[in-house]
C-alpha cells in the first residue's frame, strides 16, 4: 500500500481547512482510523484535525455516533443510510466543521452478491452546508488496497464538500 498520494491529498485538504479556520472529524469503520492517521501524519495537522471516531462495530456506531440500531438493522452497516447517519453523528458529537464517514467491506471475506467485497459508502458533510455521499465498488483488490482507495476517495469527497 502506498501512502504517497494519500499523504499529498491529506496535506492539500489540511491546508484548505486551515485556511478557512475549519476543523475535521472522521468516523471510520472499514478503514479503522486510517483516514485520521493519514491526516495526523502531516506536520501541523493539529491545526485542523479535531478528532477521529473508530466505529468498527455496529454497537460503536450507535454508542459513539448515535446511529440508530434500527437503521443498521434495516439497511445493514454498509449502506448509504448508515454512512449518512455516521457523518451526521460525527458533526453532532464534535465541534468539527467538516466530517467524513466511511463504512464498507474491505475483505477478503464478508461480502455477498448484493454487497460484495470492495463496496464502500463514503459521506462527507460541512456544518450548516452540503452533505455528499458516494458509493464505491473497488472490487476484491485486497484489504489494504480497498482501505487505501477508501482513504483517497474520502479526501476527494471532503474536498468537494468544501467547494
Amino acid at each position: 500500500m502506498s501512502n504517497g498520494p494519500n499523504y499529498q491529498n491529506a496535506e492539500r485538504l489540511l491546508e484548505e481547512t486551515k485556511s478557512r479556520g475549519y476543523t475535521i472529524a472522521t468516523a471510520e469503520s472499514c478503514t479503522g482510523g486510517l483516514i485520521a492517521a493519514t491526516l495526523a501524519a502531516v506536520p501541523g495537522a493539529s491545526a485542523s484535525l479535531e478528532r477521529g471516531f473508530v466505529t468498527y462495530t455496529n454497537q460503536a456506531k450507535t454508542d459513539l455516533l448515535g446511529v440508530p440500531a434500527d437503521l443498521i438493522r434495516e439497511n445493514g452497516a454498509v449502506s448509504r443510510e448508515v454512512a449518512l447517519a455516521m457523518v451526521a453523528g460525527a458533526l453532532e458529537h464534535s465541534p468539527a466543521d467538516v466530517a467524513v464517514a466511511v463504512t464498507g467491506i474491505a475483505g477478503p471475506d464478508g461480502g455477498t452478491a448484493e454487497k460484495p467485497v470492495g463496496l464502500v459508502h463514503i459521506a462527507a458533510a460541512r456544518r450548516g452546508g452540503a452533505t455528499l455521499h458516494e458509493e464505491k465498488r473497488f472490487g476484491a483488490i485486497g484489504r489494504h488496497d480497498v482501505q487505501a482507495e477508501t482513504v483517497a476517495a474520502a479526501f476527494d469527497l471532503m474536498k468537494r464538500v468544501l467547494d
